[in-house]
């Protein structure tokens, strides 16, 4: 027998019934159940963002009111859905840097700057521009309040952990990495 419904519905059955053809039967009729029982499984997969395929990403780009862009990542789609859901409620500092993070998935620090009116979004565990930087933006923009500036600012390499690794410039020169890799470059 070689659906697992099958297999289980024969055992649900009495002794007498293990037979040929309702073995036949039973089997067919299994197939079918573990069909079912995937595409069941598969739609609900499309109720969470994080197990989502890309039409259940469709499906909440439009609930959300979040733009379809064409060709852009499923994982990129599903950060700006999962910002979206989880920019819902009060502004604070700290919904703000769960906004960052979550098109991130990096360590972000929020600096809040009230007597001035703004606040600095700093990129740490990710090094140069985030490629997703418009949708962080375009969330942060969204779930501010509207008196306030955002500012981010990034991470890169600096000199001083080139100097702290022991090696000359043309030591770090062998590496071939050119100047924007080794702006983004984390030494081992």
């Amino acid at each position: 027998m070689d659906s697992n419904a099958g297999r289980e519905m024969l055992l649900m059955l009495p002794a007498y019934y293990d037979a040929e053809n309702v073995r036949a039967v039973l089997d067919t009729q299994g197939k079918e159940f573990d069909t079912l029982k995937s595409l069941l499984l598969y739609v609900a997969d499309q109720l969470f963002p994080v197990s989502a395929s890309s039409w259940g990403l469709d499906w909440w780009e439009k609930e959300l009111d979040l733009p379809t862009i064409a060709g852009k990542p499923d994982s990129e789609r599903r950060s700006r859905i999962l910002s979206k859901l989880r920019g819902m409620g009060t502004v604070t500092i700290n919904l703000m840097k769960v906004i960052a993070e979550a098109y991130d998935n990096g360590l972000v620090e929020v600096i809040d700057h009230p007597e001035d009116y703004y606040f600095i979004v700093k990129f740490i565990d990710h090094r140069g521009i985030p490629p997703n930087l418009g949708d962080v933006k375009a969330a942060v923009e969204a779930a501010k309040p509207a008196h306030l500036e955002v500012l981010y600012e990034f991470t890169y390499c600096w000199w001083g952990e080139l100097y702290d690794l022991g090696k000359t410039w043309g030591e770090i020169n062998t590496l071939g990495l050119t100047w924007e890799e080794l702006k983004t470059w984390r030494p081992a």
